[in-house]
């Protein structure tokens, strides 16, 4: 029985409020940030419930989940998870120096986001593909999984489930806005296929569920100088309350897998207090998290992309 690594990378989230604005640094490539930028930060999470801790918690909890369903589906190997992050500790990196510490000879690494774009899963790949090689190990990863089927009937079931928040009578009216993270606009003279990726994830689950009254939205983009994809979601909100008289709408967040600040503060407290302001219902799809149709969705592309090499 071989032993494979498998590296479960995400973008990370400190562990308590006190790690926020090394956090923080590390995103702006070493540059402190502001005392206005950093209070601003450390306020979004304050404002989530339970503060920063259940956000890494998810992740983590992720890892543990993956474990145990590729031990369990793949029984002819022995699978050990570890865990590589973005911005915080451990980094990327750091997991594939403890895989090779542990004897680890043969990798696979996978993104906990779906969808494919060299700034975010190809990034995260090269630095682990880099560090593997010069530990000596051989590592393949995984790209994306738009459209695996059963991440796609965990978010079906979400879809429906988050329906029966609105009145009866109203479901009919519901606009399904889903949403991913943006990115700076440049990647689309490149050919990105992130744009592309989300809209088919967006059209597959329309079909699945009957839902003709749809759109997608970004969200979350990042306070620079560039322009980044749009229309942002705040602003869609608006629109199609002015323009079509919209007074339910149903937000499912396509680009994220777990509760974290982009759905907790971004979604569940901004789009719903702009969404109040307008009197609009909003309600939003529950988060994968560790879903067991998610973990076997991550199961089968590890497995998947280790039968390739």
């Amino acid at each position: 029985m071989k032993k494979i690594g498998v590296l479960v990378m995400s973008y990370g989230t400190p562990e308590s409020l006190d790690g926020i604005e090394a956090y923080y640094t590390h995103i702006r490539h070493g540059r402190p940030p502001s005392a206005e930028q950093l209070e601003d930060l450390r306020s979004r999470y304050e404002a989530i419930v339970g503060g920063v801790f259940p956000l890494r918690e998810h992740t983590d909890n992720q890892v543990k989940g993956l474990q145990e369903a590729l031990n369990r589906l793949y029984p002819d190997n022995e699978f050990v998870c570890y865990q590589g992050l973005k911005h915080v500790a451990p980094f990327i990196e750091d997991g594939v120096q403890q895989m090779a510490r542990d004897g680890i000879k043969e990798a696979v690494g996978v993104v906990l986001a779906p969808h494919f774009s060299t700034m975010s899963v190809g990034s995260y790949n090269k630095r682990a593909k880099e560090t593997a090689e010069e530990a000596g190990i051989s590592m393949t990863c995984v790209e994306s999984y738009h459209l695996h089927p059963k991440l796609l009937e965990a978010l079906e079931k979400r879809i429906q489930a988050a329906l029966q928040k609105f009145p009866a009578d109203k479901r009919d009216q519901v606009k399904v806005l889903f949403s991913a993270h943006s990115l700076p606009e440049k990647i689309l003279e490149i050919g990105d296929p992130y744009p592309k990726q989300l809209m088919e994830t967006s059209e597959e689950l329309a079909k699945r569920c009957g839902i003709t009254n749809w759109q997608f939205a970004w969200q979350s983009a990042g306070q620079t100088g560039t322009p980044w994809l749009g229309p942002d979601i705040q602003d869609v909100i608006r629109t199609v309350h002015e323009e079509e008289g919209v007074q339910q709408i149903l937000v499912c967040p396509i680009g994220f897998v777990s509760d974290h600040l982009e759905v907790l503060y971004d979604i569940d407290i901004e789009c719903k207090q702009v969404a109040s302001e307008i009197g609009v219902q909003l309600e939003r799809t529950e988060s994968l998290n560790t879903d067991p149709l998610y973990m076997e969705t991550l199961a089968s592309v590890v497995a998947a992309q280790l039968e390739r090499v």
